[in-house]
């Protein structure tokens, strides 16, 4: 049973990182196991199906709880997105708000007790962020054609040719460089969070039980540390919806970018 729970109980810090085989599936010489972070994934998606539809279900005039929680997540992303890309932006809605979701529910869901956390996988993160910016340029063509391409050579207005050919020459490749990076800065910005917090998070634990065990003075420390621990526990909740937020309005930045490669 414990390989359901990513080896989370394990002495060193990287072992609750562990991807491990639940199942294994051979299809035509490919391996597609069923693996703990797809079991924790599933999980999350679970619990997000099930909160919305609870949420949704009790359609009443004075909204309760539940409700009022899940319409607030509703205008919190629709207001996300008026805000940075307008009326226009409301069209990618249904992703944007999947993402947030997604990767909220899976960065709390990792915060149980023998959980596994999948956005600490660069694997998962990396998936996401390629969506994202294969949306992006995929739409932008769609939409702008070739127009899209102002994005990395922004109009100059009435400054001389000699002079935009030489500002042209040094903003291009900058431009270039600046949009390839957005996969790899949304992904490592994500997994690198979710990783450190963990491996903190059992490094003072592991910290409290040893200082602990071997008794005397050293009980002090372990009750600092656990108090260290508790501490960095509350804030990593905090960290689990900052993260889920960057992850969105980043999305929502790079999807402007594609509605309006101009500006």
């Amino acid at each position: 049973m414990n390989q359901f729970f990513g080896g989370a109980a394990a002495n060193d810090p990287i072992s609750q990182f562990k991807i491990k085989s639940l199942l294994d599936i051979d299809i035509a010489g490919f391996q597609l196991d069923f693996t703990n972070s797809t079991f924790w994934m599933i999980v999350g998606v679970l619990l997000i199906l099930t909160f919305f539809g609870m949420a949704a279900n009790r359609k009443a005039l004075v909204p309760g709880r539940l409700q009022s929680i899940g319409e607030l997540g509703y205008t919190f992303i629709a207001d996300m997105i008026r805000g940075i890309s307008g009326e226009e932006g409301l069209k990618f809605f249904p992703l944007v708000f999947t993402l947030f979701f997604f990767v909220l529910f899976a960065n709390l869901v990792g915060m149980l007790p023998f959980a596994f956390t999948t956005t600490s996988h660069i694997a998962v993160t990396a998936t996401l962020a390629m969506m994202v910016i294969s949306i992006v340029i995929f739409y932008g063509f769609y939409k702008n054609g070739l127009g899209f391409l102002n994005l990395f050579a922004p109009p100059l207005g009435d400054m001389p040719a000699i002079g935009k050919i030489a500002l042209y020459t040094l903003l291009i490749p900058i431009e270039v460089i600046s949009f390839l990076a957005r996969p790899l800065t949304l992904a490592l910005r994500l997994f690198a969070n979710m990783l450190a917090g963990h491996i903190i998070l059992k490094l003072f634990a592991g910290f409290a039980v040893m200082m602990a065990s071997a008794g005397g003075l050293l009980i002090a420390g372990a009750v600092v540390s656990f108090l260290a621990g508790a501490t960095i526990n509350a804030l990593e909740f905090l960290v689990a919806f900052l993260q889920a937020f960057v992850f969105a309005i980043l999305t929502v930045i790079y999807l402007n970018d594609a509605l309006h490669p101009s500006h």
